[in-house]
């Protein structure tokens, strides 16, 4: 059985009115949605409250689930929609790639696994490239960082994406080309400078 018949079997036990079934699926989905949220608002504080809102949300719309799309899709559509109001309210800068709440690591922090931190020169080359990748997505407009977002480190299709965003895949393709493009703009001069190095 497939992610989507589990959530479709739990979605129909919600809505014949098992409350339990919807603790499973949040559960299932709250560390994504809290890892996802965390790109967009500063304080994580305030994404706790955020993402449980969105769920709130998702519980009251639950009976109008149609299963158009997979649960987590609709989802997260549901949070994101939820976080842009939040920043609408608040009038604050989203921000990305907090390390520090990503409790899975699943951000572009990885790349300090990638390399030799065994000396000095190669600790601050990988603090240089993360810094540089997080600076870079920070700089991204909403739409592109939110594709970017979903796609490497969410790890969601163009399909899903696009039902996420509510937009066509060619839209989804050329958001997640031009922000791939501009964190790579960032990234070579790094890169660059550190292959040029002999130690």
């Amino acid at each position: 059985m497939s992610e989507r018949d589990v959530d479709a079997q739990l979605v129909a036990r919600v809505q014949r009115g098992d409350k339990r079934a919807f603790d499973l699926l949040m559960l299932k989905y709250q560390r994504k949605i809290m890892r996802l949220l965390s790109r967009m608002i500063r304080d994580p504080a305030e994404v706790e409250d955020v993402a449980q809102e969105a769920f709130i949300k998702a519980y009251r719309a639950l009976p109008q689930f149609r299963g158009d799309s997979a649960f987590y899709t609709w989802l997260y559509r549901i949070a994101i929609n939820t976080a842009r109001n939040w920043q609408a309210a608040s009038a604050r800068r989203p921000v990305t790639l907090n390390e520090h709440t990503d409790e899975d690591g699943e951000t572009f922090s990885r790349i300090d696994n990638l390399t030799d931190n065994s000396t000095p020169e190669s600790m601050v080359a990988s603090r240089q490239i993360v810094d540089t990748v997080n600076a870079a997505m920070n700089a991204l407009p909403e739409e592109l960082r939110t594709a970017i977002v979903l796609r490497e480190i969410e790890g969601l299709s163009y399909e899903d994406i696009a039902q996420t965003m509510g937009c066509p895949i060619g839209t989804v393709r050329s958001r997640i080309f031009r922000a791939r493009e501009a964190i790579s703009a960032q990234l070579r001069p790094v890169l660059d400078n550190d292959s040029d190095r002999r130690w």
